[in-house]
């Protein structure tokens, strides 16, 4: 169904169940990101509420910061979603190229996300998987959340335990109950990051992590020398508060002095250039991203897989 009005050009992305292509539309020659997952390495993972959620949750969806979900579809083997082409990729790649980033072009990013998690908060949905693999890179430079696999309609709590381990809430590791506030929690942890070159709990394993945030709470965080401005340093600490009713949120950091630089009207417009402007030559380019192999067709899904996607 979906090549009768997308073709194909090649690989961009993989995740857990499939793959995200680069398509051009027959008729009007635009650029879509398609993303597919196997139906029955869904259902294998017990992930079949998870793909229903996120589908739900991006069709409601409609900000600057957020990437757009287009159309969807399914055919005897995989569930598709057409979203937007952002061909500037990950944030990760610039920032795995870079090692760091200084803090002005941190700051800049912190304030898009910022304005982007406070719309989700909004309408009561937790995104739960805030890290630079997640955040794309549009034609202008500016950040676009995606992958919202993790994402959920919180009113009260939730006690799923889901996320990146080194992005997670001491309460989402406790089992404590959780709510919209560990994405400010991981915010902090990525805006350290993104300046530091390295974060601020190390461990291999979710124990070790944990450990490493108990003895922040014991100790402090420690920041390297050089790195952060009194001002970065006191954002950072106000996110990463172990108790989240403690944890600054999203109307005390737009009036936090590191901010204080920008207009949020203004911002959300897009209307302050980018740090950078990411290397495109035309409207398809797939230079910013890595190169896959291309993957043969998988076997049809059986029909009692298929029926729990009736309504996709």
């Amino acid at each position: 169904m979906m090549k009768r009005y997308l073709i194909p050009i090649c690989t961009i992305g993989e995740g857990a169940f499939g793959r995200v292509q680069l398509c051009q539309h027959r008729e009007t020659g635009r650029y879509y990101a398609l993303k597919s997952m196997y139906i029955p390495k869904i259902v294998e993972r017990r992930q079949v509420q998870h793909v229903h959620q996120e589908k739900r949750i991006l069709q409601a969806l409609d900000h600057p910061f957020i990437v757009k979900l287009w159309d969807t579809a399914k055919d005897s083997a995989n569930l598709f979603m057409v979203m937007e082409f952002l061909p500037g990729g990950e944030l990760f790649s610039y920032f795995r190229a870079a090692r760091k980033f200084p803090s002005h072009t941190v700051k800049f990013y912190a304030a898009e996300i910022i304005l982007a998690l406070e719309y989700l908060h909004s309408i009561y949905i937790a995104y739960r998987d805030l890290k630079p693999e997640n955040l794309m890179v549009s034609l202008h430079g500016h950040i676009k959340l995606t992958d919202f696999g993790f994402a959920k309609i919180i009113h009260n709590k939730s006690y799923t335990l889901c996320g990146t381990p080194s992005y997670l809430a001491p309460e989402v590791f406790e089992r404590k109950g959780h709510n919209q506030s560990v994405d400010w929690w991981a915010l902090g942890v990525l805006i350290f990051e993104l300046m530091a070159g390295d974060q601020p709990f190390r461990g291999k394993t979710p124990e070790e992590i944990g450990e490493s945030i108990a003895n922040s709470k014991e100790n402090g965080l420690h920041f390297p020398k050089r790195t952060f401005s009194p001002n970065a340093k006191d954002v950072i600490r106000r996110l990463l508060c172990i108790d989240p009713k403690d944890r600054i949120n999203h109307s005390q950091l737009k009036s936090h002095q590191w901010f204080c630089n920008y207009d949020w009207k203004e911002l959300y417009n897009r209307n302050y250039k980018a740090p950078f402007l990411p290397t495109i030559y035309h409207d398809g380019d797939t230079g910013n991203f890595d190169s896959y192999q291309e993957i043969e067709q998988f076997a049809p899904a059986k029909q009692s897989e298929l029926d729990l996607f009736d309504e996709w």
